[in-house]
């Protein structure tokens, strides 16, 4: 994966700490899923393999990772205490990421991405 400047630019402008969880996770995803195009997309840090896969953004207390509502409905088991909604869950700032987590996720992803670019495929459209 190339690195964006885009997403090198948006995570320059966070204090140092926030920095330094968003490049781990942005480093986490480049490695989960090397052949994807890093972007900006919706104004957040963004991984399109034929379709977007996820999201991340940081905010005052929390980073917000975004598997859209599939990845979030098929993990949302092993969130514990993370807040999530349909499509987002929440990491604290003060914990480390749970970066086995993520690449579960990124992985489902990524799968359930090739799988509908391959229906399409068959299907002609």
């Amino acid at each position: 994966m190339v690195p964006s400047k885009e997403v090198s630019l948006y995570i320059a402008t966070f204090p140092k700490a926030t920095q330094a969880l968003l490049k781990e996770l942005r480093e986490c995803i480049a490695r989960t899923i090397p052949n994807a195009t890093e972007l900006i997309s919706y104004g957040m840090p963004a991984y399109k393999q034929h379709g977007v896969l996820v999201y991340f953004a940081a905010y005052k207390n929390h980073i917000g990772f975004y598997p859209t509502a599939n990845g979030i409905k098929q993990f949302e088991s092993e969130f514990g205490q993370y807040k999530f909604s349909k499509g987002a869950v929440q990491f604290p700032l003060d914990e480390k990421l749970p970066l086995k987590l993520i690449i579960k996720m990124v992985k489902f992803r990524a799968k359930e991405d090739l799988a509908k670019f391959q229906l399409k495929q068959k299907s002609g459209k």
